[in-house]
């Protein structure tokens, strides 16, 4: 397949190149700098701006273009960017592929398009696959515009599918790099009550996801995460077994809102017991079923 990447320089699109081009695609970049390879080609999604003959031979876009979550306070300006940054991306990829369908309406086209299991808000102990609705909280709302936005590449014809992605546990993950360090230096613990669960995915499993989408035949809403999900108690457990450290100093829910806000109450405090149904009834077989071994090959030095 001819494959086009967006947001290939975070920890997702960075281990996805190489496994694509050693699956023997053809892999083309779009980036928004000045080229540096003659597989890179230059976009502007914030005005809506592509080559329409980028994407005309393309089989399938993988795209994973946006503002990066961090945990820090959401002010309103930062909300502003990750919704804009997600919306003015996908329109335009979804522009084009629609554009690329109606020039050559006899080549088979996938979106497959970043999303979240923040999706479906706060779910508590109760599990949610993909046919449960969506959260009411702000990264709810953005998960639901964010797909809402490949509307024209479905309406086209193009197979569309919704990448909800867990949290990716990988050495250069940023959750694990933070927790990673402070439990090295005996302060981890669960965070607020520990009951809220944290639904994980390996990285090589969240690869693996995508190299099996791109030909499973699958549409919709796609859960990418491990078939166990942990609460935060048994991930901080786990975590500090497993980097030889107590794991007995917790913290409080009210200090995580009151540093993290917003981020603190959706996605540290809160969580999501969020079940890869969809995966798993189209054949993907899991690398990493548990927790244990997902952390051990996110923490094995390279």
């Amino acid at each position: 397949m001819k494959i086009a990447v967006t947001g290939a320089s975070g920890l997702i699109g960075g281990a996805l190149l190489p496994a694509l081009r050693a699956d023997g695609h053809e892999v083309i970049q779009l980036v928004r700098r000045t080229p540096r390879t003659v597989d890179e080609h230059r976009w502007d999604p914030q005005h809506h701006r592509i080559d329409p003959s980028v994407l005309a031979g393309v089989d399938a876009v993988v795209n994973f273009a946006g503002a990066p979550i961090r945990p820090r306070p959401f002010t309103s300006g930062y909300k502003q960017r990750l919704i804009q940054s997600r919306l003015d991306a996908t329109t335009t990829i979804s522009d084009a592929l629609a554009a690329a369908a109606a020039a050559d309406p006899g080549r088979r086209r996938v979106l497959l398009s970043g999303s979240a299991v923040g999706y479906y808000g706060d779910t508590g102990s109760r599990t949610v696959t993909e046919s449960d609705p969506a959260g009411t909280d702000f990264l709810a709302q953005v998960c639901v515009q964010w797909e809402a936005a490949t509307a024209p590449a479905d309406a086209a014809g193009v197979r569309v599918v919704h990448l909800r992605t867990g949290l990716v546990l990988d050495r250069s993950a940023m959750l694990v790099k933070v927790l990673g360090t402070v439990f090295r230096l005996g302060l981890g613990g669960r965070m607020g009550d520990g009951r809220q669960y944290w639904p994980w995915i390996s990285l090589s499993d969240e690869i693996g996801a995508i190299r099996h989408l791109l030909t499973a035949d699958v549409a919709g809403p796609v859960n990418l995460t491990g078939p166990a999900p942990a609460t935060n108690a048994e991930f901080t457990t786990e975590l500090g077994r497993q980097v030889h450290r107590p794991t007995v100093l917790p913290v409080p829910a009210f200090a995580l809102k009151l540093a993290l806000g917003e981020f603190g109450r959706s996605s540290v405090v809160g969580g999501q017991r969020a079940l890869p149904a969809r995966l798993q009834e189209s054949g993907y077989e899991f690398t990493h079923t548990d927790l244990p071994s997902a952390l051990r090959a996110a923490l094995a030095k390279r």
